[in-house]
């Protein structure tokens, strides 16, 4: 597994509910856009203190992690509300999780 990390600063409280909620939608919709027919999950971390959060994509494969990638970087936040300050990549070595 891998996971393509990107990091937005400069969030104001609504600008989070409003992001959340905007994936939330794109994602329950079923729909994806083209280039993310590999992703497996997302997963959004937010701070909303510091105004920053974390959007964590994952796929099964290094491929389809660059072909994301590729897509999302196409895809400009909305520069009113914040900015995306890094991405990263990386390569998923132990993932648990319970119900």
């Amino acid at each position: 597994m891998y996971a393509r990390i990107a990091r937005f600063e400069g969030l104001e409280a609504n600008d989070i509910d409003g992001m959340v909620a905007g994936v939330k939608r794109d994602v329950e919709s079923g729909e994806r856009p083209p280039g993310l027919e590999d992703s497996k999950g997302v997963l959004i971390l937010v701070d909303r203190e510091r105004g920053t959060s974390l959007g964590i994509v994952t796929f099964s494969d290094e491929e389809g992690m660059k072909r994301g990638d590729a897509a999302l970087n196409e895809m400009s936040p909305d520069s009113s509300s914040g900015s995306r300050s890094s991405v990263e990549m990386y390569e998923i070595a132990f993932r648990h999780e319970e119900d």
